[in-house]
């Protein structure tokens, strides 16, 4: 979850800020990180949860039994297919490398037009300034696109983030 309280702030705040706005959550499915945290506070504010998760992760006790439905998979391929597929929008909260790979195969599946929902970075203190420095850095090295990198919305508050989403949606 980090090591700076204001991480699981905003996973909160976002949970609260996708129920005000009668929106839901697809996620991954389990119980724990900033992920975990958002699905409960979706869920404690009244709102609507699917995870999806692979079989292996159920007997590691990572699957949350608390969410309105929870969906089965074999594979890590099955679950990014289905919740790109049940998805209206892509957020990436901080996080690692599952994060940056999910965040990065979005923006590819945009290009290759797999899809046309808008993805967006949740540049909570900053943590994707690095990332978007070696996104615009490769724009500049002629290996990436400007408009495909001005196609990811950024935002440090998860309202703003949301202002900004929902209206492509």
């Amino acid at each position: 979850m980090g090591n700076h309280p204001v991480y699981r702030q905003k996973a909160e705040e976002l949970g609260r800020e996708i129920v005000r706005r009668e929106c839901g959550l697809v996620y991954g499915g389990g119980n724990v990180g900033l992920m975990g945290i958002i699905a409960d506070s979706v869920m404690a504010n009244g709102g609507q949860v699917i995870g999806v998760i692979p079989q292996f992760m159920v007997p590691k006790e990572l699957a949350h039994e608390g969410i309105t439905e929870l969906r089965l998979v074999d594979t890590m391929h099955e679950r990014k297919q289905m919740m790109a597929d049940i998805a209206s929008a892509f957020i990436s909260m901080p996080g690692g490398i599952g994060t940056f790979e999910e965040c990065l195969e979005q923006m590819a599946w945009l290009k290759l037009q797999l899809h046309e929902k808008p993805s967006g970075l949740l540049n909570v203190a900053g943590y994707y300034q690095s990332l978007i420095r070696f996104l615009q850095d490769s724009v500049d090295r002629g290996f990436f696109d400007q408009m495909d990198l001005d196609d990811l919305i950024v935002a440090e508050e998860p309202t703003a983030l949301l202002d900004r989403l929902l209206p492509t949606i």
